[in-house]
């Protein structure tokens, strides 16, 4: 079955499982993982459909899951009411659910996926290596992603005032460790050598409920909410202790819920040195209008504590993060409280959205916020950020000139090739200069970046 993924890490946990799943097994078509984060990405993925429903052969259908096609995690009824534009093709698209019904919380990959892994010695050498591209193609089609993505967490009680989630998700809930670790160990078993941690809220794993905060502490030490003290440095220990994986990527996290014991823990080698915060702005004002739970002082404390961070294998940490312009009543200081965190603290990774009222069936709060702000603002504002995000990134990479780093296999073809680093740069045949690799599935390669 063809595939097609819209959105988060979350959707492509999912997309693995239900490619994976009974029930699509033997059923032909595409599948499409929807996202519905702004009104423009709701338009790529129908676009798509529409397109993709006019190449479908009698026997063949679409199936669409992600945000756009469920409601707390179960298949909307009034999807086509939602998308009128796809009611064309009802008969060829069939809503799915957020998980497949035979999904208890684990996976494996199927026999036929299963790769043998032979890891080779690298060797300190200044001849750099040749690589067989073809390989590396046939190792890619083994699975589906080349690293695993591992849903730790799902949902959110949050109600931030310009999301959706918490709407199509549901409520925050959270893995058992023992699930985590026996579905990282199957992983390692097969070969894999990249785990990448990821969910709704996943900084909140362990606590009762993501919302209610008290006690809350400027200087983050131990956040308190309700239900119980922050436990993501629990589990990430917990793994440590108790896997051998090599690379443990952590996707995108509340910054509420991080404590000095999570900090600490991004120094050691086998996390990846990369956070990535869903920020999404730098100011106060901005901030408590989207129902968010930290200020900007906040924000600046815990990322100058990142920025402190000295890890054992000395790779320089890169930071990301979504941050909203355009937000109903941003003004001019507002918008530069983001745009200098920015630049002040390295974003290296900047993921910037215009606010969206979300107009195509479904909506947020702050759609009706007053004071919303003309396109002009919109365009003006995003251009700016984007572009000191830039700068700021080509600085970041200019500093990483001359280091070691280790990179994953992304894309292959006949005289090219593309990876991304361990902490997020992007690299090719151009800029890196091959010291050794480790062949077949998940190919980790060591070099220097010039």
């Amino acid at each position: 079955m063809q595939y097609k993924v819209f959105g988060c890490k979350v959707n492509k946990y999912y997309t693995d499982r239900w490619l994976n799943s009974d029930y699509l097994s033997d059923k032909t078509g595409t599948f499409v993982a929807s996202c519905v984060v702004t009104d423009s990405a709701k338009r790529k993925w129908v676009r798509f459909v529409k397109k993709e429903v006019e190449s479908l052969s009698d026997n063949e259908k679409v199936f669409i899951s992600g945000c756009g096609a469920f409601k707390d995690g179960k298949a909307q009824d009034d999807f086509f009411e939602i998308y009128p534009e796809l009611s064309f093709a009802s008969k060829k698209i069939e809503v799915l659910d957020e998980a497949p019904a035979e999904d208890a919380g684990k996976q494996s990959l199927r026999e036929d996926e299963k790769v043998e892994m032979h890891q080779e010695h690298i060797s300190q050498t200044q001849k750099k290596p040749k690589i067989d591209l073809s390989k590396l193609k046939a190792a890619q089609k083994t699975q589906i992603y080349t690293r695993k993505y591992l849903l730790i967490q799902g949902g959110c009680d949050s109600f931030c005032t310009f999301c959706l989630t918490v709407q199509k998700r549901g409520r925050h809930y959270y893995r058992a460790a023992e699930d985590i670790i026996e579905e990282i160990k199957d992983f390692e078993a097969q070969g894999g050598k990249e785990v990448v941690l990821t969910g709704v809220n996943l900084s909140a794993w362990g606590l009762t409920n993501t919302h209610d905060i008290s006690n809350f502490s400027p200087d983050l030490v131990k956040n308190w909410v309700s239900g119980g003290w922050s436990r993501f440095a629990e589990l990430l220990n917990t793994i440590l202790e108790n896997t051998s994986i090599p690379r443990l990527r952590i996707s995108s996290l509340g910054p509420e819920f991080i404590d000095d014991e999570v900090i600490k823990i991004f120094s050691q080698e086998r996390i990846y040195p990369h956070f990535h915060f869903s920020i999404q702005s730098g100011s106060s004002h901005v901030l408590s209008s989207m129902a968010r739970h930290y200020d900007g002082d906040y924000m600046r404390k815990l990322l100058g504590k990142i920025r402190n961070i000295r890890r054992e294998d000395e790779v320089q940490i890169s930071i990301g993060a979504d941050l909203i312009v355009w937000f109903p009543s941003e003004s001019e200081e507002d918008f530069m409280d983001t745009y200098n965190l920015v630049k002040e603290y390295g974003i290296t990774k900047v993921h910037a959205f215009p606010f969206s009222a979300h107009t195509m069936g479904e909506s947020v709060p702050a759609w009706k916020f007053k004071n919303q702000l003309s396109d002009q603002i919109k365009k003006d504002r995003m251009q700016r950020l984007m572009d000191i995000a830039e700068s700021v990134r080509e600085d970041f990479k200019e500093k990483n000139k001359g280091h070691i780093l280790k990179v994953l296999v992304e894309k292959a073809g006949e005289n090219t090739w593309s990876w991304w680093s361990e902490n997020y740069i992007e690299i090719d045949e151009s800029n890196f200069e091959i010291i050794g690799w480790i062949p077949k599935r998940n190919n980790i390669v060591v070099g220097k970046y010039i």
